[in-house]
């Protein structure tokens, strides 16, 4: 299967090429959740992405379609592979296998595959885990250098299968239950802090809380950021989308910072905290599932950023990303329905579908019934 876009005498692009450009613009977010936050990264992206490819596999033959050529377009992997980037490094192994299977079945083939699903399905996946298992979505390891019992590869392996570890400090945290092993995400710990009555100042004296965003975070941001440019410089997205994720997260925490600062935090922290460069660049701008117009992008992005501050700040949940994106997926018929551009070659029809241009055309008819 091959994409062509205009000027069609540029060479094509392959769906499989696209999705192998959007795995390695990846690397440098992957290789910095790999440095801060241990193995358990990796265990996720391998259980995810084989889950993905035998589900597609099955749901193909189930529905008598060919199935060697549509496993190597690539897009059940790279939704397994964004979906396992979002999650927590430890998460049991059968919650990884439960939301991918979702994700790969009710979010892309029950529409007709790819192409035709509405929703992000990387994203319906990571909602439905969400909403489901809140505690263990929302539970992280701290990052390396503040973690008192470090996670190493076989640890890793043994809680991400058995949910017990061979360690035994890590095993009396684990029954304990303390920060030392685990610990909420900077955002979560603000949100905390904040419901508990604190002020934003306050929450920030806190070890995670660091540099632009946290402890890790800002470098996860960074290099999400970096594979992002590197799909720009290439062509595979477009700009506006992201930019306008960004801008709109902008409008709204900016505002709110300058109104009270003690409360509300500064727009830089949530620009490089939580999901937020991943979202931006490899989520929101899927193409199945984003708007198309030059306008609709526009607003399509300034959508999701808006509703991931509001979410982050006056909602229930930390990071807003995921929830924002699907929320935003459903417009989008509408936003591209009212933001079509003219068609080459044809005046814009300015009286069409107006009550200005109701009443001209009927004092018109009216006029040649007089005559």
């Amino acid at each position: 299967m091959s994409i062509l876009s205009s000027p069609f005498a540029k060479k094509p692009n392959s769906v499989t090429q696209m999705m192998l450009w959007v795995v390695i613009a990846t690397l440098p977010g992957l290789l910095a959740l790999l440095y801060f936050f241990g193995f358990g990264v990796l265990f996720n992206l391998v259980i995810a992405c084989s889950v993905a490819l035998i589900t597609e596999a099955l749901i193909l033959k189930l529905r008598k379609r060919p199935i060697a050529p549509i496993l190597w377009d690539g897009s059940a992997f790279v939704t397994a592979w964004l979906l396992a980037l979002a999650l927590p490094p430890l998460l049991p192994w059968w919650m990884t296998v439960l939301g991918t299977s979702f994700a790969i079945v009710f979010a892309k083939h029950v529409y007709g595959g790819l192409g035709n699903n509405i929703f992000n399905p990387a994203m319906v996946g990571y909602v439905l885990l969400l909403i489901s298992f809140p505690l263990e979505m929302t539970t992280w390891l701290p990052p390396q250098e503040l973690a008192a019992n470090p996670v190493g590869f076989i640890e890793a392996i043994s809680i991400i299968f058995t949910g017990a570890a061979s360690d035994p400090a890590i095993v009396d945290s684990l029954k304990q239950g303390v920060d030392g092993f685990t610990m909420a995400t900077p955002l979560d710990h603000i949100k905390t802090e904040l419901a508990q009555g604190y002020r934003i100042p306050e929450a920030e004296s806190a070890a995670i809380v660091s540099g632009l965003s946290g402890v890790g975070w800002q470098w996860v941001n960074l290099g999400f950021l970096a594979g992002g440019l590197v799909l720009l410089f290439k062509r595979i997205i477009g700009w506006q989308i992201p930019i306008a994720v960004l801008l709109g997260m902008g409008l709204v925490s900016l505002p709110l910072f300058f109104a009270n600062s003690d409360h509300y935090l500064f727009p830089m922290f949530h620009g490089f905290a939580g999901a937020t460069m991943l979202g931006a660049f490899f989520i929101a701008t899927d193409p199945v599932t984003a708007s198309t117009t030059p306008k609709g992008r526009w607003i399509f992005g300034l959508g999701i950023g808006v509703i991931t501050v509001l979410i982050r700040t006056f909602g229930g949940y930390p990071d807003a990303i995921a929830f924002a994106v699907l929320l935003m997926n459903m417009t989008v018929p509408m936003i591209d329905y009212y933001t079509k551009p003219r068609v080459y070659g044809h005046k814009a029809n300015k009286g069409h579908g107006t009550k200005k241009g109701h009443d001209e055309k009927t004092s018109a008819i009216k006029a040649k019934g007089a005559n």
